[in-house]
């Protein structure tokens, strides 16, 4: 768009601050603006006029498609024999949800770079391709690596993995790409500016990964490839396994078309979001959405209805995931401190929060799938999330179930 299609699509959405410092730059940053404005998707803005309001949860219920840990070890040489076929088939690829930074851990890199290591090196992303080298070792083939990034830490994560040389991992099976980003806005709809010459945006949700994928020419390539399923995963839990073929393997053999690996809650009052069902389809519902008589609520064992707690390691069938992209996700808007600049063009960084950045959840997708499969893991042998620097989830409580794996650091 010139300049005038841009003043007059502004003036539409009640967005014309965004050019208050046009005049301000030079002409490669004019067309850089222009080009930001494009492709915002103003239609986003919506969202806030009915005050933020969640979309309501259907019928909840409790999920019976489970294989608990006793399941798993009684039929594990069947599961990780149909899973290993096929992983040497090509049929299974894995992907880093990697678009993070390391600011609560007090760093300015990409959380993946971050190091947890006391008398050595270890980094997240070498437990991570770690954990991925066992798979290779176990099956005696390659697994197709995808990691996600973002505009902010890309350039960064790629020279790392180069510089590393991916940590012993083939090259030649890993693809970074670049996650689409959305704008926050202010709580009144105005969209802020990041500086003069940048409209202030962010990732837009760990749903937003498979757009992302398909944009990038990612998807195509992979299922030229023959990949049939995508196993996802987040960057900070340190002692999770992916691509692990008794998963796979167990997801093949009940005919489901996702799965996704829990641990059993350790309370009934934890804070994670559980695997259940919503009007009959597979859903997530955090801690805040389940009653107080549901979160008690047991069945005719004694164990408790709502216990499977999602870790953010998902299976997904590809050929569902692009018939899902019909399918617009649910957009949420989240309250957050957003930087940005004020109508005096100084930076500001609040201390509350102070508007909404705009985010698609893989929960969704979970919802958009026939069937999902809870697989459980031990806790402490795949539940390592590293969201602080002390404390719950933290650096050290990592690095303590690390060393109890038998990890040095």
């Amino acid at each position: 768009m010139n300049l005038q299609e841009t003043k007059a699509k502004l003036e539409k959405y009640n967005q014309s601050q965004l050019l208050k410092y046009y005049d301000e730059l030079d002409e490669n940053q004019r067309q850089s603006l222009l080009k930001q404005i494009d492709e915002i998707d103003f239609d986003l803005l919506k969202l806030i006029e009915d005050g933020g309001k969640e979309i309501e949860k259907g019928v909840i219920t409790p999920l019976d498609d489970a294989v608990s840990i006793a399941d798993i070890e009684a039929n594990k040489d069947k599961y990780t024999a149909i899973g290993t076929e096929a992983i040497k088939e090509g049929k299974v690829a894995a992907l880093l949800l990697a678009g993070g930074m390391g600011t609560r851990l007090g760093s300015d890199k990409p959380k993946g770079m971050y190091n947890i290591g006391l008398t050595r090196d270890v980094y997240i992303f070498e437990m991570l391709i770690k954990n991925l080298m066992d798979v290779v070792n176990q099956t005696g083939a390659w697994v197709p690596l995808y990691i996600m990034t973002s505009e902010k830490n890309n350039d960064d994560t790629v020279k790392f993995f180069e510089e590393m040389n991916y940590f012993g991992y083939d090259k030649n099976y890993v693809d970074f790409f670049v996650q689409e980003m959305a704008p926050a806005a202010s709580f009144d709809g105005k969209i802020f500016l990041e500086d003069k010459d940048r409209i202030s945006t962010s990732p837009n949700g760990n749903g937003g990964w498979f757009i992302s994928f398909v944009k990038a020419g990612l998807c195509e390539k992979a299922k030229k490839a023959g990949v049939e399923y995508i196993n996802i995963f987040a960057v900070d839990n340190v002692c999770q396994r992916m691509a692990d073929p008794c998963f796979v393997g167990a997801m093949i053999d009940g005919g489901y078309r996702s799965a996704a690996k829990v641990v059993s809650k350790a309370t009934p009052e934890e804070k994670v979001g559980v695997l259940c069902l919503e009007d009959g389809k597979p859903s997530i519902v955090e801690y805040y959405e389940l009653t107080k008589d549901m979160r008690y609520q047991t069945k005719a064992d004694g164990e408790l209805a709502y216990k499977y707690g999602v870790i953010l390691n998902y299976l997904f069938n590809i050929e569902d995931l692009e018939k899902n992209m019909k399918n617009n996700l649910s957009v949420h808007i989240v309250k957050k401190k957003i930087d940005h600049i004020d109508e005096n063009g100084n930076a500001v960084k609040p201390e509350t929060e102070n508007g909404f950045k705009f985010e698609t959840l893989v929960l969704d997708m979970v919802h958009m799938m026939d069937n999902c499969l809870a697989y459980e893991v031990v806790r402490e042998k795949e539940f390592a999330p590293i969201k602080n620097k002390t404390g719950v989830d933290s650096v050290e409580s990592a690095r303590e179930l690390l060393k109890l794996n038998g990890v040095t650091l």
